[in-house]
């Protein structure tokens, strides 16, 4: 059976479809039964059930991918405070705007503390319509992300900023109980990349919704 056959829930999910099907332990007859029910709704039913509701969001779509690594001296409390004194000091400041608040103080709680030489591969997934920060994150759970929000746009800065969309924020999540409270909201820190070279590195909202104007920065190991 080819991956065409289960045409109605598209074919970037079909070959996922078939291997779920397989490994749950469908039969040769069970399989045309599933793909043979009037407008696949048997398909789609049987998908979502043997992947655990994790099927693919259209609402994601790739756009870059590139590589990272924690750099040798890297000090988890201290990172953010030696970012800025690199790259935003009064001798040097690389970026058109700088949130003051993006401190070690406000990212203590990090989910993942980061660690000199660790590798990842970063997935930049533009955003299409409308998402919620739980939509966000859920993706970033589908593609076995590892959070690591405002420490992880430093590196990503640092080694890969001419690899980021140009016009868009790229953003870096953390769960959100990990994010600081600020203004009455968590705070989701990100950076735009302008066409003329320039950066801005803000804070979002979590409690507000992203849009077309915003891509998803994936660190995967």
């Amino acid at each position: 059976m080819s991956a065409k056959s289960v045409c109605d829930i598209g074919l970037h999910k079909s070959h996922e479809f078939i291997l779920a099907l397989e490994k749950a332990g469908f039969t040769d007859d069970l399989f045309q039964e599933v793909i043979s029910s009037r407008g696949n709704k048997k398909a789609k039913a049987m998908y979502a059930a043997v992947t655990d509701g994790n099927q693919a969001d259209d609402r994601f779509e790739l756009l870059n991918t590139f590589e990272v690594v924690v750099p040798e001296g890297y000090d988890h409390s201290t990172r953010l405070t030696t970012f800025k004194a690199a790259h935003q000091s009064e001798e040097n400041k690389e970026f058109y705007y700088y949130n003051e608040a993006i401190t070690d103080a406000n990212f203590a709680k990090a989910t993942t503390k980061l660690a000199p030489g660790r590798k990842f591969t970063v997935k930049v997934f533009g955003i299409n319509g409308r998402v919620t920060s739980n939509d966000c994150l859920l993706h970033l759970k589908r593609v076995s992300a590892t959070l690591v929000g405002a420490q992880g746009i430093s590196i990503v800065y640092e080694q890969a900023k001419n690899e980021l969309p140009k016009g868009k924020w790229s953003v870096s999540f953390d769960e959100k109980d990990a994010l600081p409270f600020l203004g009455g909201c968590r705070r989701v820190p990100y950076v735009y990349r302008y066409s003329d070279g320039d950066f801005r590195l803000n804070l979002g909202h979590f409690e507000d919704d992203w849009d077309d104007e915003y891509c998803l920065l994936a660190f995967c190991d």
